[in-house]
């Protein structure tokens, strides 16, 4: 019988992207959920072998602006009370930090392009130790603290939990290593708006995607692939 992942998606377009045939060679049958719309999964969300929560340009702070945000954070609350596998990616990554109670504000700035991430102690010996020289691509304005309990495994100057860990079950990652870069126009077209409120040109991240997105999208793979032989019976 299959394993199943739920996939909590935010916006069409940040979905799983190369992670899908990873999922699926390893055994998981994928659902995917888009938030606000239909009713929220409730307690799938707890009974699926695997929860991924996914990237979006809203903030896990704005609750009264979108509502499912709320259901959404008691979920994998719940989830992780429960000790159940869980991978967060962008704003999935900050999910996760405040359903553990870690704050989430508005950062002094945004990152958004490729650029490299510093690992820890921890994180070289963790399953983003190949990312110790990749590029990865950044595309966030907010910042998450390092939940109690929360082992840091990556950082840069802008956002110190770049990526964490608990135990074997949760993998949190600021970063994506997840697009597919082919679809990366996809991307730009979508957060257009925030690209010119920004003042980043979309030339720069198309080039440096030809550059360095199919070397990060295989070490992502792997980075998965690891992950999930990992995770605990």
């Amino acid at each position: 019988m299959a394993k199943t992942c739920l996939v909590l998606r935010h916006i069409a377009f940040e979905d799983l992207g190369i992670l899908t045939p990873v999922l699926e060679e390893a055994g998981y049958a994928i659902e995917t959920h888009d938030l606000g719309v239909g009713a929220f999964p409730g307690r799938g969300t707890n009974s699926s072998d695997l929860l991924i929560v996914l990237g979006g340009p809203i903030g896990v702070y704005e609750a009264e602006l979108y509502p499912f945000i709320v259901d959404e954070i008691e979920a994998i609350r719940a989830r992780l009370d429960a000790g159940r596998p869980t991978l967060g990616i962008c704003l999935g990554h900050q999910m996760i930090a405040a359903a553990l109670g870690a704050r989430v504000v508005a950062g002094n700035e945004k990152e958004i392009g490729w650029g490299p991430i510093r690992l820890t102690d921890a994180g070289r010996r963790s399953v983003l130790r190949s990312f110790a020289e990749q590029p990865v691509l950044h595309w966030h304005g907010d910042v998450a603290a390092l939940p109690p309990g929360a082992t840091c495994l990556a950082e840069t100057a802008v956002c110190p939990n770049q990526a964490f860990s608990i135990g074997r079950h949760v993998l949190a990652l600021q970063f994506h290593i997840e697009l597919d870069p082919v679809r990366v126009e996809q991307w730009l077209v979508g957060h257009t708006a925030e690209l010119a409120a920004a003042r980043i040109d979309p030339r720069a991240i198309r080039a440096d995607t030809a550059k360095f997105g199919p070397k990060t999208a295989e070490l992502g793979a792997e980075v998965i692939r690891y992950w999930l032989a990992a995770l605990p019976g």
